[in-house]
This record gives structure tokens, sequence and C-alpha cells, in this order.
């Protein structure tokens, strides 16, 4: 069975080095891992400092993993992706298509944008949470990795994500009633004006099988997402006020949608401040006083503290030290 580990919270708090870094550690540890990049934003190569794609691209090879904990390095492998909204795009218009060809059949004058806009009634705005969550299903039946590490987009997109499985659910549900409806008036104007010949016309049922195949795999990310045995959603957060409240809301959220959140990581935490740097002590005090609010507000979940590193976290050797500190 494959494990799903989830980073999310809001922008630029350092979600994409901790799903990176968790990666490399989960492949040393000798375990088959894919790391799926779908922020937008895509900076997952940069993190790993490698070239990544559409498609899962083998970042360490089993044969040259990297030792990121005590102990000899085991018999894993790093894979990653970069997930491209552009390459479902043509799938879920493809869907939408379908029902305007059979609408249309039926009498009904729509043209394709606007049954286009139909089918994405009240669906959130953008396909990269859509095309997320259908490639969660893929990955993770698929076989192939014993875990899967999501390197998600900020808040917003990810809450989106989230709520992807119902709103998208309702909105095939419409879809496919709709077309039902006009199939049956289709059926019926032609009945009466061709007579029974009008049988042999009729079209296939592939469109439709599509749709319900498409819902079924929606319905299956959702039972991924919310299965504690399988899936965990670690919230990364900065020690700042706003972070704090914005993770407040994000964790609220996630419980209310079944998702289990465990553990916080916050990120960039000042620990070795520079002797003689009144500012740096300030800030260290600071950070302090942030930590304390949030093992007070997050009481009942595990706080894991990241230091806050001088440049940016790229490459293996940085990433080590991040890896170190977090739970695999």
């Amino acid at each position: 069975m494959t494990d799903c580990i989830f980073y999310g919270g809001k922008g630029g708090v350092g979600k994409t080095t901790c799903a990176a870094a968790t990666g490399l550690s989960l492949a040393a540890d000798g375990r088959e891992t894919l790391v799926v990049s779908t922020d937008p934003a895509h900076s997952l190569a940069d993190s790993l400092e490698a070239d990544i794609g559409p498609e899962p691209t083998e970042i360490v090879p089993s044969e040259s993993a990297v030792a990121l904990a005590d102990g000899p390095a085991q018999d894993g492998s790093l894979w990653a992706v970069e997930i491209d909204p552009e390459t479902q795009r043509e799938r879920y218009e493809k869907l939408a298509q379908a029902l305007a060809s059979d609408l249309r059949s039926a009498g009904v004058s729509l043209s394709n944008e606007e049954v286009e806009r139909l089918f994405a009634t009240g669906a959130p705005a953008g396909s990269d949470e859509i095309a997320a969550l259908d490639l969660l299903v893929e990955y993770v039946d698929s076989g192939e990795w014993d875990t899967v590490v999501f390197d998600t987009a900020p808040t917003g997109h990810t809450l989106r994500l989230f709520d992807m499985p119902d709103v998208m659910g309702m909105a095939l549900e419409t879809a496919q009633s709709l077309r039902g409806q006009a199939k049956r008036i289709g059926n019926a104007a032609k009945t009466a004006v061709f007579g029974p010949m009008s049988m042999m016309t009729r079209s296939g049922d592939d469109e439709e099988e599509s749709l319900a195949v498409f819902q079924a795999r929606l319905e299956r990310a959702r039972e991924v997402l919310v299965d504690p045995e399988r899936t965990e959603f670690r919230v990364v957060l900065i020690p700042e006020s706003m972070a704090i409240s914005e993770t407040e809301r994000l964790v609220e959220r996630l419980r209310e949608a079944g998702v289990p959140v465990e553990r916080l990581v916050v990120n960039r935490v000042l620990e070795d401040p520079h002797e003689g740097c009144p500012r740096c002590r300030s800030r260290q005090d600071r950070h302090e006083e942030r930590l304390a609010e949030v093992r007070s507000t997050f009481s009942e979940l595990e706080v894991v503290t990241l230091p806050d590193l001088e440049g940016e976290v790229q490459g293996r050797e940085s990433l080590a030290v991040i890896a170190e500190r977090l739970p695999r």
C-alpha cells in the first residue's frame, strides 16, 4: 500500500524544501519515493537541482541513493514530477464536448464555450487542482512507489484541492443527468421522424463512461485523502503571527474535510544568532515567543522546528540538514 505525505501552507514558507528533503530521506531509507509538485510556480526542480518534467523522472538511482541518516543507504530511489495542468486540460475539454454534442442533438442550442462554463459551474478556478487529484489516484494505485510526497500549492490552492472531489462530483452528476435527458429527448425525436431505423444510428456510451470513470477517480482520491492509515498532511509555517493565523484556518478546514493532520513544521527558526548582534538576539526572542504561541494554539499537534539557514536551501547538501529534522 502506498503512503501519502502532503506539505501545505501559505506561499513562501518552505513546502517545496520540506517535500524534497523528505523524499531524499525516504529514498535513503530504502523506500521507492515519488515527490509531486502541484504548485504552478514549480520550484521542485530548483530545490533538487534536477531537470523535472510532467512525467515522473528518477532523481536518485537506487545504486547511488544518498544516506541522510545514520547508517548506509538502503536500496531505494527518488522520483519527481511537476504536474503540468496543460497535459490534463484536453481530457476535461473532451468531457465537456461530449456533453455539448448530446445537448445539441436534443435541440439545446449552446456553444461549446457555454457548455464548458456549465460543466465547470461551481468549480473553483484552476485545472491544476483537478489534475492533482486525478494524478494522485494514478500514482497511488500504480503500486510503483512506497510513498508519494506532495508539495502542494499555497493555502488557497490547497483548500480548493480538497474541495474538488465534492464540487466536481456534484458538477459531474448534473452533467450526467443533463446528458441522459438530452439522449432520451434526442432518441425520441429521431424515433418519431425515422422510426425503428433510428436505433441503428445511436452513438456509443464511451463519453458517458468517461464521465462516470472520472467521477469514480475523484471519489477514490477522497478515500485516499481521508485515510489516516496511509495519508498525513503536514502544515508548514514560519514563526510569524500572520502565518499562525492562516495555519489555524487551514488546519480547521482540513479537519472539517476529514483530512488527517498530526504535526506542524515551523520553518526558518533562528536558533543560533551571531554573538554581538542585538538585532539577531531580538529576532531569536521573537521566534521563541511565536513558537510558544504555536505550541499553545496547537497543543494537540506535534510541532517540528527547522533552522533558519543562510542562503537558499537548494541541492542535496542543504536538504540533508532539513531532512535530519523531519520525521519519515
